[in-house]
């Protein structure tokens, strides 16, 4: 099965240049591209891709306003911000809002098919300099009745915020994929989230102390 993808970018240059060059891979299949987010929802329901490649600044519009129509449209595909910068407090609004992964242009090609490859599998994909920026401007509340973390889940959450898969985070800490897995489950059920996106935001929020 190749990974369906929906490239929205308002740079046509950038937007057919990269189209062109992840057809070249053989697990990847570009099903269309998008210069406006009006154009970008029209092509959801009929392309049902995989994975959106979406920049953030369109032009007069942003990428949280497909983000957020896109959710209330009901699309369950990933999204993964590809842009050229983005500041701190954008970065964590997406974050919230579900995307996948934030990733920037000035990257190698390789960089980024690891990327679309690792969020279309359902893990994360945020780079550090991203989550140091998170980490100083997620301001949040936190609760004296939240969940306690374990040293397991606190090294869990480590690596799963340096964008390591299943496999990577079991090799580093000498647990087999399906030890790893449960112990994500544990951790879904103990902050109440069900994806890796909504956990990110929830560490980040509450739990910036011990990690």
């Amino acid at each position: 099965m190749k990974i369906r993808l929906l490239l929205v970018d308002d740079h046509a240059l950038f937007r057919e240049g990269l189209a062109r060059l992840l057809e070249t891979q053989s697990d990847f299949q570009v099903i269309g591209t998008a210069g406006t987010v009006s154009l970008a929802l029209e092509m959801l329901g009929p392309s049902r891709p995989d994975v959106v490649l979406l920049d953030v600044d369109l032009g007069p519009q942003r990428a949280m306003e497909f983000l957020q129509q896109a959710r209330s449209a009901g699309f369950p595909g990933r999204i993964l911000i590809v842009t050229a910068g983005i500041d701190d407090r954008e970065a964590v609004r997406l974050i919230e809002g579900g995307v996948s992964g934030i990733l920037h242009k000035h990257h190698d090609p390789e960089v980024l098919c690891h990327a679309i490859r690792q969020v279309a599998s359902g893990e994360v994909y945020l780079e550090q300099q991203y989550l140091k920026t998170m980490f100083l401007s997620v301001d949040s509340a936190k609760s004296d009745a939240r969940p306690r973390l374990s040293e397991r889940d606190v090294g869990l959450l480590r690596l799963i915020f340096q964008g390591l898969s299943n496999k990577e985070i079991g090799e580093r800490l000498s647990l087999s994929e399906s030890a790893v897995k449960a112990g994500l489950r544990l951790l879904f059920e103990k902050l109440a989230v069900q994806t890796r996106s909504q956990l990110v935001r929830v560490a980040l929020e509450q739990y910036r102390d011990q990690l």
